[in-house]
């Protein structure tokens, strides 16, 4: 997709919640809308909601009242009705403290602004936990056809970290729910993918108190064993390969810049790619492509 068709909305945001922001997605500022006209929106990638957060916050609204407006826009099937963009936190605190009216700033946005805006804002604030993270980016690579670089400038982060966020989506439901949960960090789901049975390890982490660090000392002694048997596989398999084999997969490292192998028979076979980091990896999809 053209850039030009992309606006970049992440410093737009943060426009519109503090310094002066893009006039021309503004509808209204200031306003104050009744509760009940407020709906959360089902695409917000924020699911998880702290009830011990929201109380201390109703608090301070029934104290303070709601300092920061939320960001709304239209909703398209019920007039005068709004639907949140960004603070659906702050709403459900209002509905707790008992406000019958909270302030709003409405804004123009079509469906992609709206989950690229609240994605943005929930990443600013660091309110995402890292499978929600992960899964609204997920779901605008998806429905909307964003690559990793327009993210990575979207958001304001290393494509690196897009990618190692991608990631961890592959891992066990059960792995990712221990994640949402808070009962393994973002670290340790890192080091899990690296091994055939994550949910074993998983339990582990909980079961043991293991750290990061001990996760990453039995990945490596796990990779020792396995390059030591691969190690002792190809020596055997280098003995009997054909020249012209070897010599095509020379042909493709040099021109890749990583390992190639390729075990053939008869008229079938396998040809595999080694890479040992995320950016070889996106280099090398990008080729593909």
């Amino acid at each position: 997709m053209a850039e030009e068709q992309r606006p970049r909305l992440g410093r737009g945001l943060a426009a519109l919640i503090g310094d002066a922001g893009p006039e021309s997605a503004v509808v209204e500022r200031g306003r104050r809308v009744p509760i009940e006209f407020i709906r959360p929106n089902p695409r917000n990638p924020r699911k998880a909601f702290s009830d011990e957060g929201l109380d201390e916050l109703a608090n301070s609204i029934r104290e303070k009242g709601l300092i920061q407006p939320i960001i709304v826009r239209p909703a398209n099937d019920a007039p005068r009705h709004y639907e949140i963009i960004a603070g659906e936190r702050r709403w459900r605190a209002s509905q707790r403290a008992g406000s019958h009216e909270i302030p709003v700033i409405v804004i123009n946005a079509t469906e992609r602004e709206s989950l690229e805006l609240a994605i943005v804002e929930n990443v600013q604030r660091a309110d995402l936990n890292p499978i929600e993270e992960a899964r609204g980016y997920e779901q605008l690579m998806t429905e909307f056809a964003y690559t990793q670089s327009d993210l990575s400038k979207i958001i304001g982060k290393s494509r690196s970290h897009v990618a190692n966020s991608l990631r961890l989506l592959n891992l066990p439901d059960t792995v990712l729910t221990m994640v949402e949960t808070g009962s393994i960090s973002s670290g340790h789901a890192r080091a899990l993918l690296s091994f055939d049975h994550p949910e074993d390890v998983a339990r582990k982490i909980v079961d043991q108190g293991l750290n990061v660090r001990d996760i990453e000392g039995l990945a490596r002694e796990r990779a020792r064993v396995g390059e030591t048997a691969l190690e002792t596989k190809n020596r055997k398999s280098a003995a009997t390969k054909d020249p012209n084999i070897r010599e095509l997969e020379k042909s493709l490292s040099d021109s890749l810049g990583l390992k190639v192998e390729i075990h053939h028979s008869g008229e079938a076979g396998e040809l595999r790619i080694r890479y040992t980091s995320i950016d070889q990896l996106d280099s090398l999809c990008d080729r593909l492509r």
